[in-house]
């Protein structure tokens, strides 16, 4: 008898390892009759993995700031948390002549042999985790979002501007990087299609992104740099459009 085709709260329990041992096996024997979507679905679980082992402390600590608790307060104030982030990056990068060659190191461009290896991909997989699966406990809510950016990152871009294609950020989360602070900032449009925002600093490195995108699954990251961070913008390929037209004008 042919598999019951399984529905997305099967294959995001699939993925999770949350089915019961006859379900699984037959998720399992359909996705033996679905390759691309087997695939797909492996991708998935290893971005997820991955991005779970980092928030479970799998990459160094991170900066007491990083605190989701410590962020929220940071909205109430801005200028001292202003001045904390600017201090750990200082720290970070050392004093004196050390900090002179790391600035020069920010404003080169990336070599085209690091752009290849999959630039922004914890874009993509936090995409996955907490927008595509619905899965974002936030530290700042839709109207706080640019707000609650400025507090918490050295002069953060202004959110690209979706509302014309009925886009508007409904919520913010704070993550770490081995690099330090992340946000994924979350979009959602008609009928609950989601669009991420997602800041980071500068990878290994430091190396800063040309423009540019690359799809994985079914997924479009649009990437680029902007003063101290990376960014990229993370869709479907329906929506991709909408985030092109307002990229044009921000960036």
């Amino acid at each position: 008898m042919t598999p019951q085709a399984p529905d997305e709260h099967d294959l995001h329990a699939y993925i999770d390892g949350r089915l019961d041992p006859e379900r699984r096996a037959e998720v399992e024997a359909w996705l033996a009759r679905q390759p691309e979507r087997l695939a797909e679905l492996q991708a998935w679980q290893r971005d997820a993995q991955q991005l779970r082992a980092g928030l479970a402390g799998a990459v160094p600590p991170p900066e007491p700031m990083l605190d989701p608790a410590r962020l929220r307060s940071g909205l109430a104030r801005r200028r001292s948390a202003r001045y904390a982030v600017a201090a750990s990056v200082l720290l970070s990068l050392g004093v004196g002549g050390i900090v002179g060659w790391q600035a020069r190191e920010w404003s080169r461009p990336a070599p085209r042999s690091m752009i290849a290896a999959a630039p922004m991909a914890d874009a993509i997989a936090a995409h996955r985790l907490f927008a595509v699966r619905r899965d974002l406990r936030t530290d700042a809510a839709g109207g706080e979002v640019q707000s609650w950016l400025d507090a918490n990152f050295r002069e953060p871009m202004r959110l690209p501007d979706l509302s014309a294609a009925g886009y508007r950020p409904v919520g913010a989360r704070a993550l770490a990087t081995d690099q330090g602070p992340a946000a994924l900032v979350l979009y959602q449009g008609p009928a609950g299609a989601a669009i991420s925002f997602y800041i980071r600093p500068p990878g290994p490195r430091h190396y800063l992104l040309p423009r540019g995108d690359r799809r994985d699954g079914g997924l479009l990251a649009q990437y680029w740099s902007r003063g101290a961070y990376n960014y990229a913008m993370v869709s479907d390929g329906a929506s991709a459009a909408v985030v092109r037209r307002a990229l044009a004008g921000a960036i």
